[in-house]
């Protein structure tokens, strides 16, 4: 199994690289762009054809490591 992890900072968190992101596209002339977050994604292959027992190891992995889960949300993807 494959399993994707989206992890953004929280909405009531700043973030700055996302504001350099924005401003550098209105300079380049893109238009209509209010807000833009960054995030990151990691991709893990787990051989176990269990999809409830990989997406809760996976959410172990995130609570422990992957995420900082008081400044950072994620969301998981199994796919097979």
């Amino acid at each position: 199994m494959k399993a994707k992890i989206f992890i953004t900072l929280k909405d009531d968190v700043l973030d700055p690289q996302g504001k350099a992101i924005s401003k550098s596209l209105k300079n380049l002339g893109f238009e209509g762009i209010s807000d833009v977050r960054q995030g990151k994604l990691i991709e893990i292959k787990i051989d176990n054809d269990n999809k409830s027992k990989v997406f809760n190891e996976i959410d172990n992995m995130c609570k422990k490591l992957l995420a900082n889960t008081v400044v950072e949300n994620y969301k998981i993807e199994i796919t097979e």
